[in-house]
């Protein structure tokens, strides 16, 4: 019998136990996310295109797919129209076209993973692309990433869909997709894997994290050939240490991006909340945000469009004051304005180009290190403190620029404004749009403690058996005396050899004699005993009986000796597995002190040396 339990539910031995659960299916999953990192590329080189082609025919009036400047256009007041124009197409995309366009891009694919089964409609790989294309094209102050975020992973989506897959393969290949546009955009591949797995994965395992790194490496590689090589924005090499002087201005760059983070999260969503008040459709929204860009426009024309041009001249130095005070107080207001009233764009380049503004500001009072060195200080840690993401920041800043001098600074600003945005919102940026849909997500990655404890630590040891060759009326008179142990509810029936046959529960045997005749004839409990039973091993770890009690449907098992002879050893029960998190809240709560400094001169070494003078016992 204990050979056919061991057939039936084969445990997992301890030395099968690893540090990962990949197996090998992630080779035709990464070999997916190799083909959707070459046709994200293409899909990032159209969509700069297309931004291209609709800047220079919205304000230049000629077809080229140039990637130029709204700023350098002579239409004069009629500019004002132009994002009014767009933003209302944009608008009507929306309505008649797919909902799901409006946006910035990343939170809408957090949507599509969480709630869709990472599920995306064929039209918005189409619509998407095409609606940014024509917002930023007609002046809008956003980036391209979040909309080639969206429409990679819309086609890595779209491809996964096509394959028998899980939910969590179409995920991957959703990320794959989303990293490796982004990794075409920038030429910043690394970063790209890690937004995709601080934002989008949610989690990190080889199974997930190969192929999107493999897909990103992919599309940086493609992009060599469709774009050019990087960096984007090219800086002088800055100092190797810029000494205790460099760090603490380091401190105040990181805390001044971690408020200005805070206050563009809260004016996103202000402007968000004052659109939602009007009595008009949102169809209409984006035209009236438009109206606010093209104003702006008229009064600082750098900040329309992506500006890639005018975040190389802040990283470059020796701009002028008005620069940086257009960009914290023009760009920042249309593009806060703009982006709640619904339109399609990205945050990444605007942020990268505020953070390089303040940091313009604050290399006049801090210590100087070479042109472009607080703007790029800043640049990293405002990202790091809006999106929550200071892994993110600071790689993507190094990446943008190679100056690997700037690691050090990066890490100590770029975690000081995370810290800084952790302590005073509760959400991101990015998360508050989904918690504003009716749903929460967390972002804290932390072992489970299910992971490490074992059943044999959790289970119970005083558990009442029953023989096979003892009769229901028996047995029942068993369960209700007084020495059977209270709250157990399955018991495990044996033979004759003690081995495991099967299981019965106390509401079957309570039910059974209540309808049993005065009569009746004998029952054995080997007749209703449950054959076959689900069972979990002693040196098991408790998120493998987690998995099995939602499979199987049943929340108690017998627990079998380790070494698979069917010798029962105990019960565990769901109740049983909250002691984990017990133990995992009094490891997180309790304080308590472990060490204590004794002074030498201290009263009770007062009183020790006392006694020895007088010839006291100590």
């Amino acid at each position: 019998m204990s050979s056919r339990v061991a057939e039936r539910r084969r445990r997992p031995s301890l030395e099968e136990l690893g540090d990962f659960t990949t197996t090998a299916q992630v080779i035709p999953i990464s070999l997916l996310a190799i083909g959707i990192g070459v046709i994200s590329s293409f899909v990032a080189w159209v969509l700069l295109k297309l931004i291209g082609f609709f800047t220079n025919l919205a304000y230049y009036h000629r077809f080229a797919t140039s990637f130029v400047s709204p700023a350098g256009n002579q239409l004069g007041i009629y500019a004002v129209a132009v994002p009014v124009v767009g933003s209302l197409i944009v608008g009507l995309m929306a309505r008649y076209g797919s909902e799901r366009i409006r946006g910035h891009g990343i939170p809408e694919a957090i949507e599509s993973i969480l709630m869709n089964g990472s599920k995306v409609r064929p039209r918005l790989a189409v619509l998407k692309p095409l609606s940014a294309a024509i917002s930023i094209g007609t002046g809008g102050p956003f980036g391209a990433e979040g909309p080639i975020i969206m429409t990679g992973g819309a086609f890595g989506s779209m491809i996964s869909q096509f394959f028998h897959l899980t939910s969590v393969e179409r995920r991957t290949l959703l990320v794959a997709g989303a990293s490796a546009g982004m990794s075409a955009t920038f030429a910043a591949p690394l970063s790209s894997v890690l937004i995709g797995v601080e934002l989008l994965l949610f989690e990190w395992k080889p199974r997930s994290a190969i192929p999107v790194a493999l897909a990103s490496a992919t599309a940086c590689v493609a992009r060599r050939f469709l774009l050019g090589l990087g960096p984007l924005f090219p800086v002088p090499p800055h100092p190797a240490f810029i000494g205790l002087r460099g760090l603490g201005g380091c401190v105040i760059a990181g805390l001044a991006a971690g408020a200005l983070s805070a206050l563009l999260t809260l004016g996103v969503y202000a402007a968000e909340d004052a659109f939602q008040k009007l009595p008009i459709h949102w169809m209409w929204w984006p035209a009236i945000g438009g109206v606010f860009v093209g104003l702006g426009g008229l009064i600082f024309p750098q900040a329309l469009g992506v500006g890639y041009d005018t975040i190389g001249r802040l990283l470059s130095g020796n701009v002028p004051l008005t620069l940086f005070a257009g960009v914290l107080l023009v760009k920042s207001a249309i593009w806060m304005i703009s982006l709640g009233s619904g339109t399609s764009g990205g945050v990444l380049a605007p942020l990268l180009m505020m953070g390089a503004a303040l940091g313009g500001v604050e290399s006049i009072f801090l210590p100087q290190f070479g042109h472009g060195f607080w703007p790029l200080v800043s640049m990293g840690a405002i990202l790091g403190g809006t999106m929550r993401s200071p892994f993110t920041g600071i790689v993507f800043a190094l990446e943008l620029t190679h100056d690997l001098n700037m690691l050090l600074p990066l890490l100590v600003a770029c975690f000081l404004a995370h810290l800084f945005t952790v302590l005073t919102l509760k959400r991101s940026i990015l998360t508050e749009k989904i918690s504003r849909r009716g749903y929460h997500l967390s972002r804290e990655y932390a072992l489970d403690p299910l992971e490490i404890l074992f059943v044999k630590e959790v289970m119970r040891t005083n558990v009442v058996v029953l023989p096979s060759d003892r009769t229901l009326q028996e047995a029942h008179r068993l369960i209700h005396s007084t020495t059977a142990p209270k709250g157990q509810h399955l018991f495990p029936v044996l033979n004759s050899s003690g081995e495991l046959l099967g299981v019965v529960t106390r509401n079957q045997m309570v039910q059974l004699q209540q309808r049993m005749p005065d009569q009746a004839p004998v029952v054995m409990l080997s007749e209703i005993a449950t054959q076959k039973p689900v069972v979990a091993f002693a040196d098991e770890p408790l998120r493998a009986v987690v998995n099995r009690m939602a499979e199987s449907g049943f929340t108690r098992f017998p627990v079998l000796d380790s070494s698979g002879d069917g010798r029962i050893v105990g019960m565990v029960a769901l109740d049983d597995l909250l002691h984990a998190r017990t133990r995992n809240l009094a490891d997180e709560r309790a304080r308590e002190r472990v060490l204590r400094i004794r002074m030498p001169f201290g009263r009770q070494a007062k009183e020790t040396t006392a006694k020895l003078a007088s010839g006291s016992k100590v």
